[in-house]
Order: C-alpha cells, then sequence, then structure tokens
C-alpha cells in the first residue's frame, strides 16, 4: 500500500500537502497507532463491545431526537 504523490515544477509545499492529505484519508496512522503495541484479544473484544454499545445509545438519541423535529 505505497503511496505516491508526483512533484509537478518543484512544488514540494503542494506535494507534501498532497501527501499529509492522502496519508490522513487512508488511515495510515490510526493503523499505525493502533498496531504500535500489542493488544489482547480480551481488551479488544472490550473496546468492540464499549464502542457498539455508544454507537447504540447516539444512534438511539439521534432518532428520538428525529421523532420529535417531525411533530410526534
Amino acid at each position: 500500500m505505497a503511496i505516491k504523490v508526483d512533484v509537478k515544477d518543484n512544488k514540494i509545499e503542494f506535494a507534501l500537502r498532497k501527501f499529509k492529505r492522502k496519508v490522513k484519508d487512508s488511515g495510515l496512522l490510526l493503523e499505525l497507532r493502533e498496531r504500535e503495541f500489542y493488544t489482547k484479544p480480551s481488551h479488544t473484544k472490550r473496546v468492540k463491545k464499549s464502542k457498539a454499545k455508544l454507537r447504540i445509545k447516539y444512534d438511539k438519541l439521534r432518532r428520538e431526537r428525529e421523532r420529535k423535529l417531525k411533530g410526534f
């Protein structure tokens, strides 16, 4: 998964900004931070379960807010 950026007319600053944007959009740094240290499978499951709970909670709140805005 190599990220390539062409430098045109010696515009290094522009190419560097483009490279940083591509790295950010690809999620490469996030993955590197996650893989920096070993995480036990039990910890991974615990984190996954807590994220799912938060997602469900905020989806429920969003649906309630939308229902109130519609006038129910």
